[in-house]
């Protein structure tokens, strides 16, 4: 049994990682296609030992395509995946389009899978944020032990999460600041090599930025509509991995640190650094690679009466991206539809 797979977006650094977990998980693939805009159309890209041609996505007819994975920018998404959905495939997109439509589901695996299952209205489900998903791996096995009350959340977010021409910036000013050349800002608003950025995305008409809005009503469609969320994000000058200081406070009881540190062992997809271990807590230069979310630095936050804090890293391309949206994939074939003979 395979399935017959496209993967939009393909040029990009989620795209690459969206084929490259596909071969490390021995996804059942009967055919695997390619695409991207017609700028990128004849390139090879790899998938395993397999080199593929990419085709154009605005001529591509999706007519027995079964899944599409997707990481092409909002309006690409707004305008190929209705198409595609209308065609047959159903298409797990990562772009933040239809991430609050209430016809389009939007999943962490080891969440809400059971969310997938609403997949059929449009044939659409959405991939969360990549600050979004890491939080809610740390938060659910939390929340079902002590409901969460409130999170205040601050970010600290590389600079992968926005795109190749983002990573070629912060490489490209550190080695004009070496040089003692002109730093310019392109893609940034401000300087980002040995700097940090208090502004993710446009900022908003009460002053919060369109991540931080994410992070809060992507938090309530998952998790808990009741939860309140304060979410501060910022752009810091690292290549790959999103780091969180996460505080928790519960509604009627505490959750001690040891209690958390118990409830994410035994949690799917959670990695514990224990402070009394060689590690002792662990930043985003040693996950990159890594499919887990890593929590460390776990203390009790005496401010409030049930509160709990601590220090969440993942691998934003991985689990924030390419990773989560396979796994969305293997969950849809393994309840939720035929595959191919």
């Amino acid at each position: 049994m395979s399935y017959k797979v496209a993967v939009v977006g393909a040029t990009g650094n989620v795209g690459y990682e969206m084929l490259n977990i596909l071969d490390e998980r021995g996804f059942p693939v009967s055919d695997v296609v390619a695409l991207a805009s017609s700028r990128s159309v004849g390139r090879e890209v790899s998938f395993g030992d397999q080199d593929l041609k990419v085709q154009d996505l605005e001529k591509y007819d999706f007519t027995g395509t079964d899944i599409v994975l997707s990481s092409a920018g909002a309006a690409i998404s707004a305008e190929f995946a209705p198409r595609a959905g209308e065609q047959g495939a159903v298409v797990i997109d990562n772009t933040s389009h239809f991430r609050m439509d209430p016809d389009v589901p939007l999943v962490v695996p080891e969440v809400n899978p059971e969310a997938i299952a609403l997949h059929t209205k449009k044939n659409i489900i959405a991939n969360p944020n990549c600050s979004t998903i890491q939080m809610m791996v740390a938060l659910k096995p939390l929340h079902d032990a002590a409901k969460i009350k409130r999170v205040v959340v601050s970010t600290y977010q590389s600079v992968s999460g926005g795109g190749k021409a983002a990573m070629d910036e912060l490489f490209n000013q550190t080695r004009h600041f070496y040089m003692n050349d002109e730093v310019k800002k392109e893609v940034f608003p401000k300087q980002i090599a040995f700097n940090m950025i208090p502004q993710i995305d446009k900022f908003m008409d009460d002053g919060m930025t369109k991540e931080e809005w994410k992070m809060v009503v992507e938090t309530q469609k998952i998790l808990d509509p009741n939860i309140k969320v304060c979410a501060n994000c910022v752009r810091v000058p690292v290549f790959i991995g999103h780091s969180e200081m996460i505080t928790v406070e519960f509604e009627d009881r505490s959750i001690t640190p040891l209690e958390a540190m118990k409830l994410w062992r035994e949690a799917q997809g959670v990695t514990v650094i224990d402070l009394d271990s060689d590690m002792e807590f662990v930043t985003p230069a040693e996950v990159a690679g890594e499919d887990d979310v890593f929590v460390s630095r776990v203390r009790q936050d005496h401010s409030v009466e049930h509160g709990l804090n601590f220090w969440c890293v993942s691998d934003n391309l991985r689990k924030g991206a390419a990773l989560n949206a396979v796994q969305i994939a293997e969950v849809l074939t393994q309840s939720h539809m035929k595959a191919a003979a």
